[in-house]
């Protein structure tokens, strides 16, 4: 079994350290988190340690793999640290806010030779992955457009977009690597628009609440992004892929399939899955199963630095993008 360090008893922190506890190819050793109440109250509920020191824990002996699920900005240090101390490493996403130290990273990471995996969880989604898989097997011939939907229930608090990046950075970065990896190929030219219209606070914080995006591939497929930061009906996940012999959708996921037909109602369903957390548990787990296939087998991680570095280059054009008022190239 591999043996597990998870960096991080916030929110993602949490998710990942009850997957390595659930994990049976697995074992969870510590959680740790400067803040010791989360990593205390964390460790207790999954029966393992914890530690107030993310880098005393990244040096034990004990340690085979850490997960890091902490702030952004620890990102880069925590994974540099893990990776010359031999440790097999998953991060979150994104790598860093800024390209440059993006790149100096990811340079030091290749150079490592260390198992490093980024978290973009939603390639390991079921419903992502068969879509994936039928496109490859030529089910649809040759992919024309790509169109990503996107919308939370809810904008995060105002603390957390201070410090989140933008929303391209923090939440179309999840998008924007989910168009590289349906197009199969990277887009050369973006154009993107973002506007305040849920709340004005977070114009006020230099954000934007609601977004589209259109990106072209050098061979000329498109993807159309939309994205909100308030769906009143909940979590809005959907993917739609044209080409030229049929397309691919998937849609809502639901507590339960069961639909109403009575007096009052006709063809009332559950409503959706409330966030994240519920909508994308299984992709959460299914990552995890990943890292640890890899790890083990000593097979390329299925997505790697390079992936999260032409995702921030994406996020990065579209804040161009809008700056100028125009299409941008990329790459």
């Amino acid at each position: 079994m591999l043996k597990v360090a998870v960096l991080g008893a916030g929110r993602i922190g949490q998710i990942h350290a009850a997957n390595v506890a659930a994990n049976v190819r697995a074992e969870l050793i510590v959680v740790a988190d400067p803040a010791e109440a989360a990593a205390s109250s964390t460790a207790q509920k999954l029966n393992c340690e914890y530690s107030t020191d993310p880098y005393a824990v990244i040096s034990r002996s004990d340690v085979d793999a850490v997960v890091i699920g902490t702030p952004t900005d620890t990102h880069v240090p925590l994974t540099l640290a893990a990776l010359a101390a031999g440790k097999a490493v998953l991060c979150e996403k994104p790598l860093d806010l800024d390209q440059n130290k993006a790149n100096a990273a990811i340079a030091e990471i290749e150079k490592s030779g260390t198992p490093f995996m980024l978290a973009f969880n939603r390639r390991f989604d079921p419903s992502a992955s068969e879509i994936k898989r039928a496109i490859e097997a030529g089910e649809i011939g040759d992919v024309r457009q790509v169109i990503i939907t996107s919308r939370d229930p809810a904008p995060p608090p105002a603390e957390y977009i201070k410090r989140s990046g933008g929303v391209f950075r923090d939440m179309l970065i999840h998008d924007f690597d989910m168009a590289r990896w349906l197009l199969g190929e990277d887009p050369v030219e973006l154009f993107a628009v973002g506007n305040c219209l849920v709340d004005a606070n977070i114009s006020s914080l230099g954000d934007f609440d609601t977004t589209m995006v259109v990106l072209r591939t050098r061979s000329g497929k498109q993807c159309h992004i939309n994205t909100c930061r308030h769906a009143s009906y909940g979590h809005d996940q959907r993917i739609e892929v044209f080409g030229s012999t049929g397309m691919l959708q998937n849609g809502h996921v639901r507590p339960h399939t069961v639909h109403r037909f009575t007096d009052s109602t006709t063809d009332a369903q559950a409503p959706l899955l409330h966030f994240f957390l519920q909508r994308y548990k299984q992709a959460y787990e299914l990552e995890l199963d990943a890292f640890l296939n890899a790890v083990e087998s000593g097979s390329a991680m299925p997505v790697g630095a390079d992936d999260g570095r032409k995702a921030l280059a994406l996020a990065e054009a579209a804040l161009r993008s809008i700056e100028s008022g125009a299409g941008v190239s990329v790459g």
